[in-house]
């Protein structure tokens, strides 16, 4: 399996280079120059063990790692620190039904793929035979941070800096971040939004010569974000997991279709599950949930994608982003691989902060809906399951519950539908205790205080928020935040 650039300009990698480039040296993001097919999918992929699907999954992707070492890399990213038997249970409310993704050690779906990355990129450095250590650099709207934050934590020869915005992401995300542990880690709040920090880690991944003064210091950088390639293809596994969890639970047959609802910030999540579709699972459609930062649907709906917009702040932070990175890999597949014109559209969108999607690349989304929730309609949405159906969502999952019920009744298409639930409700308790009616304490108390109300119980690495102590304290501007990496590189090398 070779990768390619989507801007047509990098040169091709195997997986171990593509995943510890992280971005491409033209600034375009990698991808498989073509998709293996999974053949029929029953209910016996639900009796399969996780480990085992992700292997079956996966292994056409990663050609030149043997089983073993694939295996190895799945036992140590899947063999624990999951919270149920199933590692992503299929949870159904009335007619919705929740594929939990956050059941992993930080309780996001991010742990999917950030607990297996960590093992790719030490067999990746292996195999290149790569002398320097890794520099790893994360920009998160919230979950993505802690979650690279554990799956790195104290991994050998890798170091993670890890940048948010602060005051703008929940109580429980920061603290989280906060408090990380890991010798190999640091982070810091930025004076900015998402759209920032993601921005300044895109040129400093291209940036000569920050490179050249890395390397002097013995390290290259890298990415963990779904702007990884080796962070985005673990996610299609859930999605075949998923289908056939439901041909078990009897809600289909095999080989009918279901449509995939997903809330969709930097579009990662969406687009796992539209590679899966490529590999031939049974997709109708694929549905992109946005909350009031509604650039992605009026992207679908207009073929305009417009970022000159104001960035506002809701109750589901993670998806407050304007520029949504893996947007240009599916243009890129839309196009039929037409790398000039995504090149132009990126130039676009780079000046102008916007584009317009010409006809025939347009023509390749036919296989997506979208829409919007507003922060009242989110925490309506919860509100209403919970009292209905006793089964409680996060603020992102209500963005997708809600999305999902205005397609249905707007198209009148009423195909089974897997809704991607992406976080713990704990991890937003503030806001969910609102939409349910409870008193709640401000912070990260309000965790206790939801678990008063609901009496479900508190994940594990959610449990002792309150008594953590704080380890990385330091708030830079956005424009600091090159200084603050060569600083910390300077750092590590003295050591």
């Amino acid at each position: 399996m070779i990768y390619e650039s989507t801007r047509g300009r990098a040169t091709e990698r195997s997986v171990s280079e593509a995943i510890i480039q992280g971005i491409a040296e033209d600034g375009g993001l990698y991808v498989p120059k073509s998709f293996p097919q999974l053949g029929t999918i029953d209910a016996t992929f639900a009796d399969m063990d996780y480990i085992s699907l992700a292997h079956l999954v996966l292994r056409p992707f990663f050609s030149e790692f043997s089983d073993s070492e694939l295996l190895e890399c799945m036992r140590g990213a899947y063999g624990s620190g999951f919270d149920c038997e199933e590692t992503v249970p299929l949870v159904s409310a009335g007619d919705a039904n929740f594929l939990e993704l956050y059941h992993g050690p930080t309780a996001a779906f991010k742990d999917m793929a950030l607990q297996l990355m960590p093992h790719l990129m030490s067999a990746s450095l292996d195999k290149c035979g790569e002398k320097k250590d890794v520099c790893i650099l994360v920009s998160t709207s919230g979950d993505t941070g802690m979650a690279a934050l554990k799956g790195f934590e104290d991994v050998a020869r890798t170091l993670i800096i890890v940048f948010f915005p602060a005051d703008a992401v929940s109580p429980v995300q920061e603290m989280q971040m906060r408090s990380a542990g890991g010798s190999n880690v640091r982070v810091f709040g930025i004076r900015g939004n998402f759209d920032d920090a993601q921005r300044a880690q895109k040129a400093m991944l291209v940036d000569e010569d920050l490179a050249r003064k890395a390397a002097g210091l013995g390290y290259r950088f890298s990415a963990a974000n779904s702007m990884n390639i080796g962070r985005l293809l673990p996610q299609i596994v859930y999605y075949v997991r998923g289908y056939a969890a439901m041909i078990a639970a009897g809600r289909i047959k095999a080989g009918e279709k279901i449509n995939i609802c997903v809330p969709s910030g930097n579009f990662g999540n969406i687009l796992s599950a539209y590679y899966a579709k490529k590999m031939g699972l049974s997709v109708n459609k694929l549905i992109c949930a946005s909350n009031e930062n509604r650039v992605l649907t009026d992207f679908f709906e207009s073929g305009i994608y417009d970022a000159n917009r104001p960035l506002f702040v809701t109750n589901a932070p993670s998806m407050d982003i304007i520029v949504s990175s893996n947007l240009e890999r599916l243009l890129y597949h839309a196009s039929g691989g037409d790398a000039e014109q995504i090149r132009r559209l990126m130039t676009e969108l780079s000046e102008k902060r916007r584009y317009e999607l010409p006809s025939d690349i347009r023509a390749g989304l036919s296989d997506f809906a979208a829409g919007y929730a507003t922060e009242k309609e989110v925490l309506e949405a919860i509100g209403d399951v919970y009292r209905e159906f006793d089964y409680l969502m996060d603020t992102h999952t209500a963005v997708a519950y809600k999305v999902w019920e205005d397609y249905r009744e707007r198209s009148g298409d009423d195909i089974p539908t897997i809704i991607a639930s992406t976080a713990s409700p704990y991890k937003f308790a503030e806001d969910v205790c609102r939409a349910i009616g409870a008193d709640f304490c401000e912070g990260v108390s309000a965790v206790r205080s939801l678990h008063s109300a609901c009496g479900i119980k508190i994940p594990e690495p959610l449990a002792d928020l309150e008594n953590r102590r704080i380890v990385h304290d330091t708030t830079i501007g956005r424009e600091d935040m090159k200084a603050a990496v060569e600083a910390v590189l300077s750092s590590f090398a003295s050591r």
